[in-house]
């Protein structure tokens, strides 16, 4: 009897140790799931590093500081807009490929991510060592010339540079940028022998253009307009499929005699690859709210930026098109960097 008894009290006694061990099993899973929620909602918990693939000044620039913007409103956290041009913008890009995969240090790049891969020999992979969040926006390039050149006209330029082959200087933002892509299609598809000049971004390219060192370029409304209004340069036309919002009155390159000339530059936010899917996700989400918002869409449109706010699904499977497009018209045009 007294066995059994004792058998008795200790079952009890266990089972009531293994109640209090499952309680606090299940404690120990409630506060581990709120920590991850708690980490969630607290990104970022220090300041924001967007590095720029291109110098200050220009498009990939503008819109890096303002998305910067929108994230330290929305987080309370300072952006920092840090530019790293050169190399086609390879040494942006190598940095943010390198980087701790934790959403505080992203990359905005251009269409030039996507072109840079048939230059050169790259130690990181534009698709695969990168975490897309966002295609920001998608931008025409402005066709323009310096004043002094006797032409108004996509027409007009073409007999102009026909008869001056070898002489007339394009500057660009650099080797494989958009810009270069540009002048290499009017070469190809209008028959002319436009000389590219590389720089180390917008801006300084198109300072040379005002100064009239070069006779012209294809670049950003953000960076051209400006000099435009001013009577600084003069615009012939958009090189995108077609017209500018911010530039309704001029007209496509391909509307202007190049038939079938289309180029649309973008802009995009990247992470590292490994970036947890809930940063990709926070990152996006403000992304994809400014872009939707009124204000926004109509500050971005008067600088000739189309919204666009994609998924990073979406922009993903973007990066790979636009991979395989560009590198094709690299390879068939033999461009090749410095």
């Amino acid at each position: 009897m007294y066995g059994g008894f004792g058998r008795v009290i200790l079952t009890a006694e266990t089972e009531k140790m293994n109640k209090t061990m499952c309680l606090r099993y299940i404690g120990l899973i409630l506060f581990s799931a709120a920590g991850g929620a708690w980490a969630q909602t607290t990104f970022p918990v220090k300041p924001i590093r967007i590095v720029v693939a291109l110098a200050a000044g220009g498009g990939v620039d503008t819109s890096a500081r303002m998305l910067g913007q929108k994230f330290t409103d929305a987080w309370g956290q300072q952006v920092v807009a840090e530019n790293r041009p050169g190399a086609g913008g390879t040494i942006a890009t190598e940095v943010v490929a390198r980087a701790a995969p934790d959403g505080h240090t992203l990359l905005m790049t251009s269409m030039g991510h996507t072109i840079t891969p048939a230059m050169y020999k790259l130690s990181y992979d534009n698709i695969k060592d990168f975490s897309p969040i966002s295609l920001f926006v998608q931008s025409a390039s402005v066709l323009s010339v310096h004043p002094s050149l006797p032409v108004k006209s996509v027409k007009e330029l073409q007999a102009f540079a026909k008869s001056k082959p070898n002489e007339l200087l394009f500057s660009s933002s650099g080797n494989g940028s958009g810009q270069h892509l540009t002048v290499e299609m009017l070469n190809r598809m209008a028959g002319l022998q436009l000389v590219h000049v590389p720089y180390k971004g917008t801006a300084p390219s198109i300072l040379d253009l005002v100064a009239g060192r070069v006779s012209g370029s294809a670049a950003s409304a953000i960076s051209t307009m400006p000099h435009v209004r001013a009577g600084r340069l003069r615009a012939l036309a958009v090189t995108g499929a077609k017209r500018s919002p911010s530039a309704p009155d001029l007209p496509t390159i391909a509307e202007g005699g190049v038939p079938g000339f289309a180029l649309d530059q973008w802009y995009g936010l990247l992470a590292p690859a490994g970036t947890p899917k809930d940063v990709v996700a926070k990152l996006n989400g403000e992304i994809v709210k400014m872009t939707a918002d009124a204000a926004s869409k109509e500050r971005l449109m008067t600088m000739g930026l189309d919204p666009v706010g994609s998924t990073p699904e979406a922009f993903t499977a973007y990066l790979q098109t636009e991979t395989v497009k560009w590198g094709k018209l690299v390879r068939d045009a033999g461009i090749r960097a410095n």
